[in-house]
């Protein structure tokens, strides 16, 4: 028989712009229409502000964040500048009315100096976030304080976390979508040793892997050591946060999943009458779906679904999307597998996955345009962050195996047109058996039928038990090798077993790019952090600050004019320059002068400066620290002689 390549039409293009401009117009809409979001915690602000010089000590520490994390007693970390711990290791939420803030009471009596303050949390999407920022008390110092340079969910650890939960994909892809391709799409695929195979190991790899998360939670949110796997305090820890509760109850779930693969590879693939086989494969139909739901829903219930807007909705849209993934990529793989370790596979069986790949597609772009808008927000963040451009290659690994499904879906056409199956070719009389490539003499004299010497030592054979079985052996070989070259003679099968493998090539990196994603900082909320610090910038003075005073000290020579420049005039350090003018214009030298910033509104200050003596009439110092903008009170003490000094003062915008 002759095969011919399947032929690509006009109308599947045609159909495949369409699609790709409707998808494009719909995304462009939504993206359009985006509100604020926000997804992976992030420090918001603080109290001392980073790089900040007070006074006094101040009684504790507050940290704000952009969403809900988990915190525990030891999750912020004030450090003197010896090194030693200056806090009391006692979390307090402070927050109220929405806004999100924890502080740690400071010890009293602390020295003067530069702190260091350590922070780590678990954000509500799961994924530690971690930093470290200085303050100093009364002036800045040397600092021999140690912060971890490694980040949160980073190290060994943080790898071996990553590959669980590569692997926990991959296993509920294979278990989810294995276990449907037998039951909607070919039953007898249950009796199957490869299928059930295949649907087994996507069992035990999810189930392994989910054991590796929840043991490697711990050190993965805290130290990051790896000794602390089986710490069980930690354990115990983790089960009392959100991701913990989804990692036990997919353990749960799992063995609701094993009792279902026994049921269907058991009861199910020994059943020979049809009515009660199609009763029971809709009972294994509904209890399949509603624990596949619920394991997806432990991703969607720990993850970024569970955070940002609509969680409500989110979470819901999400389990379908997953449900959809692992019904197309792992329909895939059992089909591959059917095609390449199955001794034969029905053509229905075929065509009933094209129809179930299909609508899963669709069910894939709905919730994924969805997905986009939620954690993108707009056509910059879509092409110009990380999680953006992963979003675009998923797209387009999409695209691609779309179209690699199409020229199997035109393969699966031109099958049905065979004149025969290879379950029919099974039916059919057996021709004279080839010997193959590489057998044996004795092999040859199998497949070359029976002869006299054959007949003539039956009895020899039937009373020589080992000599019985190599002949059994010698003929499965044969057996086998004549059912591979039956198999491998039909092209169209062949054609269709390529472009299977291409697709199940594309899916193996989908899923990668897929998994990828989800630790990956939506493009929504690094835009907006861009946006809020490009903004910061834009509202920083490019010329210094300079203002004018004038001043009389009541004695001789004690008249003139105060010139202070402040450069850059924004909070943390600045330049500063005062100089010092008689009423003609010319230089002033007097002994002393003074400068102090005071913030009324916060109660900040005096903050007391003793700039240093460049020349004549010119003061200057590089070492002034602002702790945060504001509308700051700048008073210049000017001493004349022994006995006569005066205090001016201005306010001037810092920040």
């Amino acid at each position: 028989m002759t095969a011919t390549a399947p032929r690509f039409g006009p109308s599947p293009v045609r159909l495949l712009l369409a699609a790709t401009v409707l998808i494009g117009t719909l995304i462009g809409a939504l993206l359009a229409g985006a509100n604020p979001a926000s997804a992976h915690a992030a420090l918001t602000g603080s109290n001392p502000k980073d790089g900040a010089v007070v006074a006094t000590a101040p009684s504790n520490v507050t940290l704000t964040f952009s969403e809900q994390i988990a915190m525990g007693n030891d999750s912020i970390r004030v450090l003197e500048p010896s090194g030693k711990r200056a806090d009391q290791a006692k979390i307090r939420d402070l927050g109220t009315g929405g806004k999100v803030m924890y502080g740690v009471d400071l010890l009293p009596g602390l020295p003067k100096g530069t702190y260091t303050v350590a922070w780590q949390a678990v954000s509500a999407d799961s994924h530690p976030v971690s930093g470290a920022f200085t303050f100093s008390i009364g002036a800045p110092s040397e600092t021999t304080a140690a912060v971890p340079e490694q980040e949160a969910g980073g190290g060994v650890v943080g790898v071996l976390y990553d590959i669980a939960r590569y692997a926990s994909y991959a296993g509920f892809v294979l278990l989810t979508g294995g276990a449907a391709f037998v039951l909607i799409c070919w039953r007898r695929g249950a009796s199957v040793r490869p299928l059930q195979r295949l649907v087994v190991q996507g069992w035990v790899t999810l189930t392994a892997a989910t054991l590796a998360l929840l043991l490697l939670r711990n050190p993965y949110t805290s130290s990051g050591k790896l000794a602390d796997t089986f710490d069980l305090g930690g354990l115990r820890d983790v089960l009392q946060t959100k991701t913990g509760a989804a990692l036990s109850s997919r353990l749960m779930l799992l063995g609701a999943a094993a009792l279902f693969i026994a049921v269907l590879f058991g009861a199910y693939a020994k059943r020979e009458d049809e009515t009660e086989k199609k009763d029971l494969s809709f009972g294994l139909a509904i209890g399949g779906t509603v624990v596949a739901a619920g394991i997806a829903g432990t991703w969607a219930l720990s993850e970024h679904a569970s955070t940002g807007i609509q969680p409500g909705l989110a979470m819901p849209v999400d389990v379908l999307h997953l449900l959809a993934v692992a019904t197309w990529l792992g329909g895939l793989a059992a089909l591959l597998t059917a095609l390449y370790r199955a001794p034969s596979i029905e053509r229905a069986a075929v065509r009933n996955f094209s129809k179930v790949a299909f609508g899963s597609v669709m069910v894939l772009t709905a919730t994924g345009i969805y997905q986009s808008w939620r954690q993108v927000g707009s056509w910059s963040a879509l092409t110009g962050t990380a999680y953006g451009q992963l979003l675009l290659a998923k797209v387009a690994l999409v695209v691609v195996m779309v179209a690699v499904a199409w020229i199997s879906r035109r393969w699966t056409a031109q099958l049905s047109e065979a004149p025969m199956a290879e379950a029919e070719a099974d039916e059919a009389e057996p021709e004279p058996a080839t010997v193959p490539e590489g057998a044996d003499s004795e092999e040859a004299e199998e497949a070359e039928g029976p002869d006299v010497s054959v007949v003539s030592e039956t009895s020899k054979v039937s009373a020589d038990p080992e000599r019985a079985a190599q002949l059994a052996r010698q003929k499965a070989a044969v057996a086998t090798a004549d059912k591979k070259r039956n198999r491998d003679a039909d092209h169209e099968r062949s054609g269709l077993r390529r472009s299977v493998l291409a697709e199940a090539g594309i899916a193996v990196i989908l899923l990668a790019v897929t998994t990828v994603l989800t630790s990956t900082e939506p493009g929504r909320t690094e835009e907006e952090a861009a946006k809020g610090g490009s903004a910061q910038a834009a509202a920083t003075p490019q010329e210094p600050t300079e203002i004018k005073m004038p001043f009389d000290t009541g004695g001789q020579n004690g008249k003139g004019t105060v010139r202070l420049t402040f450069d850059p005039s924004t909070s943390g350090a600045n330049e500063m320059h005062v100089w010092i003018a008689r009423p003609d214009g010319k230089p002033l030298d007097v002994p002393e002068v003074k400068v102090a910033f005071n913030l009324k509104a916060k109660r900040i200050g005096p903050l007391p400066i003793t700039p240093d003596r460049i020349t004549a009439g010119h003061w200057s110092t590089a070492a002034v620290q602002i702790p945060m903008p504001g509308d700051w009170q700048v008073q210049v003490t000017v001493r004349s002689s022994d006995i006569d000094q005066t205090t001016i003062d201005k306010n001037i915008k810092i920040g």
